[in-house]
């Protein structure tokens, strides 16, 4: 399969669904001219013209709100969000417009409308820059959230999300956009609320999504040398989340991790800890361990934004903590 970088495979998945569906446009801030602030619009506006590929104003509010109107009278918006960060302007059309709007009308107005965006911490952006959003918004009724940390797991959900026609969250990993995988050139989705296993083993099961795979990853390899074989399962969608997924994989390791960008309290993580000791209580051999950020807002300083965030080390400390092997 030909390898592209998480930015291209962004952008193939917008380019073949704006020219599969001519309901479907872009908007948001830089999308046009600038093609992109991490260049993912990246061709657009000239292949499809300023109608459908809309420079708009630092204005999160208003053309949030934009894309929901047009969503209500049958076009399918894709509106992009410079950052997560950024989004907080536009919450109130995310959470009180486009989540509600199906229910409140009686069912009268689907919203296919897809709000995307970096995700999460960089380097050196400090505290108002760095922050992970999944848990906020995996906690609204009405949305679907999804995190794809690869390029083939990009493409292929944000391909799902512009046909879907509830309002979806799709959260790219802000150090994701260079990375590199192997994408399809044939023509494929991946559904949403569905978790893929990215590693087998059977010693302990890594459950995480978003940028955080690459840790689990890089953290399964060093584990493997010292004769531990973890599951590796990446939830991608957040809401809806995979049980039977989590749950098939608790069940054959009896242990887990559950390793997440965000923080402690409220996080994701506490969600997948709920579904675990509900559904697989008496599977576990072992306390289930959660690696997460430390509880701060993100530092500026290198040493100490380092200290803040999830490492491979910290969760490979934490698999050996649940495996009794760090007395």
């Amino acid at each position: 399969m030909p390898v592209v970088t998480y930015r291209d495979a962004l952008n193939q998945a917008l380019q073949e669904e704006m020219q599969r569906d001519d309901r479907v446009f872009l908007m948001g801030e830089e999308v046009g001219v600038y093609q992109g602030a991490y260049k993912v619009s990246k061709g657009l506006l000239q292949e499809f013209g300023e109608m459908r590929v809309v420079d708009t104003p630092i204005t999160e509010l208003g053309f949030a709100g934009v894309g929901v109107g047009a969503a209500m009278v049958g076009l399918r918006p894709i509106i992009e969000f410079m950052t997560w960060n950024f989004a907080l302007l536009a919450m109130d059309q995310v959470v009180n417009s486009a989540a509600k709007m199906l229910y409140m009308s009686g069912g009268q107005f689907n919203i296919p409308i897809v709000f995307r965006g970096p995700n999460g911490a960089a380097l050196q952006l400090s505290a108002q820059h760095s922050q992970a959003w999944e848990s906020w918004l995996a906690h609204i009724p009405g949305l679907k959230v999804v995190a794809p940390g690869t390029p083939y797991d990009a493409k292929g959900l944000l391909k799902s999300a512009v046909r879907d026609d509830n309002p979806v969250i799709v959260l790219e990993g802000e150090m994701l956009y260079n990375t590199k995988g192997e994408v399809p050139a044939e023509e494929y989705l991946i559904p949403i609320g569905k978790a893929a296993l990215k590693r087998e083993g059977e010693h302990c099961s890594i459950i995480t999504h978003g940028k955080m795979i690459l840790v689990a990853l890089q953290a399964a390899d060093q584990l493997t040398k010292e004769g531990i074989r973890v599951d590796v399962l990446d939830l991608l969608s957040l809401r809806p989340m995979d049980v039977e997924a989590i749950t098939a994989s608790v069940r054959k390791t009896n242990r887990a991790v559950v390793l997440e960008e965000g923080w402690e309290i409220g996080g994701i993580g506490a969600q997948v800890v709920d579904y675990i000791q509900r559904e697989c209580f008496d599977d576990l051999d072992a306390p289930i361990v959660r690696v997460h950020q430390v509880d701060v807002p993100m530092p500026y300083a290198k040493n100490l934004e380092r200290a803040a965030k999830p490492d491979v080390p910290k969760t490979i400390a934490a698999v050996k903590k649940v495996m009794y092997l760090d007395q």
